[in-house]
């Protein structure tokens, strides 16, 4: 006996509407008949020079105290946008922010960012709160890029609340996401951060 779905066929849902739904992220993805795993997950990592790394940690560090961290405009800008300009700039790729994106009525809204290199596409989705329903929204955003673009067969996502960051991958051939079981910290982990970004959006 197959189960009810649990999205309504004549209801309207963006990608903010996936955060909010009260099931588990496996059963959200069911929907899209994709699968979905927590495992430790092999992420490329850039070995070349990054010359601003250390400046970017420091300023990060020194301005922590000064900055209350209670609403998501002040993780973004405080945490996020920081990171994700220097990136940016190392691999001179383009940095979308509040990318628009429809496929149909169950697959629309924004991406928060969008990094994309020549070979590869990053999404990248920002919270304030709750990394497990964020990474349910992700998974759903990167769903809906790889029916956008059809020749986008293996993406790359990641969630952060500003000094925690997850990572997770969509096969579009196997009909699976995977989630990291690690995490990476700001500003403790920074370096292996960017230069996980880096080997991602460089990646052959």
């Amino acid at each position: 006996m197959s189960k009810p779905s649990i999205l309504q066929a004549d209801r309207a849902y963006t990608f903010r509407s996936y955060f909010e739904l009260p099931y588990e992220s496996e059963d959200i993805l069911a929907e899209f008949d994709y699968s979905f795993a927590r495992k430790r997950l092999s992420l490329p990592k850039s070995d070349r020079a990054l010359g601003k790394i250390r400046e970017l940690q420091q300023r990060i560090e020194e301005t922590l105290p000064l900055i209350r961290l209670s609403s998501e405009a002040a993780r973004r800008e405080t945490l996020i946008a920081p990171v994700l300009l220097d990136i940016a700039r190392y691999c001179q790729c383009q940095l979308r922010i509040e990318y628009p994106l429809q496929v149909n009525n169950r697959l629309k809204g924004s991406l928060d960012y969008l990094l994309r290199s020549r070979n590869q596409l990053l999404v990248i989705e920002a919270k304030n709160d709750n990394l497990t329903r964020g990474f349910t929204q992700l998974s759903v955003e990167l769903i809906a890029l790889s029916e956008w673009d059809s020749s986008l067969q293996f993406l790359y996502g990641a969630v952060t609340i500003g000094d925690i960051w997850i990572f997770g991958t969509l096969d579009k051939e196997e009909r699976k996401i995977e989630q990291d079981v690690r995490s990476f910290r700001v500003p403790d982990d920074l370096e292996i951060l960017v230069r996980t970004i880096v080997g991602i959006l460089e990646k052959e």
